[in-house]
């Protein structure tokens, strides 16, 4: 039997089902758990929740009031309610909050939490102890949430990390990659929910690495870099030891540095020994690898490194590399793409206020003739154009691509018949 009580009832054996107010402002991962010693009692009373549900058939029950002597008590007063107040004007000349502080606050909040319990976990996994399926989960649920309300803003939020934080932030930031490609792929929550548990373990065998080759400012010798090479098998063979880890997990942690021309390790495998899921892994760690700061590197710009990875030939799944771009809304400046509105258009350079990519179509791919050229703004949603698939310029006869693409953006235009 469920029971919403005040956080001064609970007591030592009771089991929470749940916490009420926002998931934001509690302190609790898990919304369930058994209130097994004084400090956990401890811990919910200190809380500030406003109530909480207990499972009475899972714990302890809450004790009923003593009986109360019944008396005649003299009529009370009335009780005069003050009215209620109007909500607060916002003062002449100022502005209500930005819905996109509040936003970003709320993700910042996720990104913390996050953080936190992933460092738990890996200094956990660093001492020899397995891995607990429900604490990662959780961190999984909280980011997938925080992405379905508002992706870009997580996905800004989680790129803002120090080298020193690297180590676990980049697993935070590669589940919150690879939950954004899922939802786009309209996957089912529980594939979502896989994949996004494999983007956040998958570098869990870097605890098997002596931090100070981890941070190691220079280039690395033959034997450190040996040593790094074995981090995917450490990893799986952690993974192995916890209960209920699924497969995506297990071969994303393992063949996250597989590549599609078999030049990858730890085994070189063939594309089709590649699952979609080590694909993706894949495609999610480098992109932010190369996206943050690290001991030895500066951070590459979104744009330019989505822009070098499409030219490394044979490392990614291209396709699954196009939908990536589709996903997280970056494509590289200078590409062919064909929109949904049946145009050809070139990626243009993305602008310091411009959050979403931009094209500027000048072909129509079902007439094949060359239309007045267009800056399209390219959404997510049915309200604007879609970059759809990525085309070859020299099938469309726009060879020299590199030539053509920098006369159309710098509108000197195009004479095909030349």
């Amino acid at each position: 039997m469920l029971r919403r009580i005040s956080c001064e009832q609970v007591r030592r054996g009771m089991y929470v089902q749940s916490f009420g107010g926002s998931w934001l402002k509690h302190p609790f991962w898990r919304a369930r758990f058994l209130l097994a010693t004084p400090e956990d009692v401890a811990h919910v009373r200190q809380s500030g929740v406003p109530w909480v549900v207990i499972d009475e058939s899972k714990g302890a029950a809450l004790e009923p009031a003593a009986p109360i002597e019944t008396r005649r008590e003299p009529a009370a007063e009335p009780v005069r309610r003050p009215l209620p107040r109007p909500a607060p004007r916002v003062p002449a000349g100022e502005q209500p909050e930005d819905p996109r502080v509040e936003n970003r606050r709320r993700a910042a909040a996720v990104v913390s939490r996050s953080k936190k319990v992933v460092r738990y976990v890996f200094d956990g996994a660093r001492l020899g102890q397995a891995v607990r399926l429900a604490e990662v989960v959780a961190v999984v649920d909280e980011i997938s949430a925080a992405i379905a309300f508002s992706p870009r803003t997580l996905l800004g939020v989680v790129q803002l990390k120090n080298k020193d934080e690297y180590t676990y932030l980049h697993s935070v930031a590669v589940c919150a990659l690879m939950v954004c490609v899922a939802r786009h792929m309209e996957l089912d929550e529980r594939e979502v929910r896989e994949l996004g548990l494999a983007g956040l373990l998958h570098d869990i065998g870097k605890m098997g690495i002596p931090e100070i080759i981890l941070n190691k400012e220079g280039r690395l010798t033959e034997d450190e870099f040996e040593l790094v090479r074995d981090h995917p098998e450490h990893g799986y063979k952690l993974l192995m030891q916890a209960d209920g880890i699924g497969e995506a997990a297990l071969d994303v942690c393992r063949h996250h540095h597989e590549k599609m021309d078999g030049t990858g390790y730890p085994f070189g495998l063939p594309p089709e020994s590649i699952t979609l899921a080590a694909r993706l892994g894949a495609v999610c760690d480098v992109y932010d690898a190369v996206t943050s700061t690290r001991a030895y590197k500066e951070a590459w710009e979104p744009q330019q490194a989505i822009g070098r990875m499409w030219s490394w030939e044979g490392h990614f799944d291209r396709k699954l590399l196009f939908t990536f771009m589709q996903a997280i809304g970056l494509f590289p400046a200078g590409m062919l793409v064909r929109l949904r509105s049946n145009r050809l258009g070139v990626i243009l350079e993305k602008g310091r206020r411009s959050a979403l990519p931009r094209a500027l179509a000048f072909y129509d791919a079902r007439e094949r003739a060359l239309i007045e050229p267009e800056v399209v703004v390219l959404r997510g949603d049915l309200g604007g154009d879609q970059a759809v698939s990525p085309e070859e310029p020299g099938l469309w006869g726009f060879a020299p691509w590199e030539e053509t693409a920098a006369r159309l953006i710098h509108g000197k235009g195009l004479d095909l018949a030349a």
